[in-house]
């Protein structure tokens, strides 16, 4: 991870801290890109940008261009920005179905098309993706969530196809991820059982490290104990 830029779509939640930590301790210059307002700004090997509407591949693209400005060069880009929601589909609102959309398969789609060309240009471009588990069979109130992780499934798969020999494109699919939101929201469950973020991140780093050169395509199920 040496002197690697990584780029973090959803930087601020969770998860993103705790890829963005790892890869700083792992020499990486980390660029955190997210809808939240950022205080850090710019600060060594650190860079963030607050208040980005990953949505909309304008506002996605002039992000990732300034992350390449600021450190010359993009080498990974790991998105975790995305949304939930628990809706029936009877009982439902068709804008749940949009939101879910926008929030993780546009996200992802307009952060990877920005970041191609920066990628390519590094020799050793990488895309790693968060999908999910609940995705590959949705349950009772899962529609709009599985549906939208199951659009990120089949984007990692299309841009890996199509970017094969100069970007790998891979995906991890977690179960439940241990964060004080799902604890909060499910105060009954198992914590023990679920996926803590330091070990999905461990599997995002190996997807971004030299040792995964030669894995593209895959959908990584990082279950924990589920």
């Amino acid at each position: 991870m040496d002197g690697k830029v990584v780029v973090i779509t959803g930087a601020l939640g969770a998860l993103g801290k705790v890829v963005a930590e790892s890869a700083l301790a792992r020499g990486a210059r980390v660029a955190g890109v997210d809808h939240a307002v950022s205080r850090v700004g710019a600060t060594g090997n650190r860079l963030e940008l607050g208040g980005v509407d990953l949505s909309n591949a304008a506002a996605a693209k002039t992000a990732i261009d300034n992350v390449a400005s600021h450190f010359g060069r993009i080498d990974a880009l790991v998105n975790i920005a995305g949304g939930f929601a628990f809706e029936a589909v009877a009982d439902g609102e068709t804008n749940t179905w949009q939101r879910m959309y926008a929030l993780n398969v546009l996200t992802a789609l307009n952060a990877s098309r920005a970041a191609i060309g920066h990628l390519t240009a590094s020799g050793a471009g990488r895309i790693i993706n968060v999908g999910a588990m609940a995705a590959l069979q949705a349950g009772s109130g899962m529609g709009p969530y599985a549906a939208s992780k199951a659009g990120v499934h089949r984007l990692t798969e299309a841009l890996a196809a199509e970017w094969k020999g100069k970007i790998t494109v891979n995906a991890v699919l977690p179960s439940i991820i241990d964060t004080p939101a799902n604890r909060a929201s499910m105060p009954q469950a198992d914590f023990g059982k679920w996926v803590a973020p330091q070990e999905l991140a461990e599997v995002i780093l190996f997807l971004i490290s030299h040792a995964a050169s030669a894995v593209t395509g895959a959908l990584i199920p990082v279950s924990g104990r589920v």
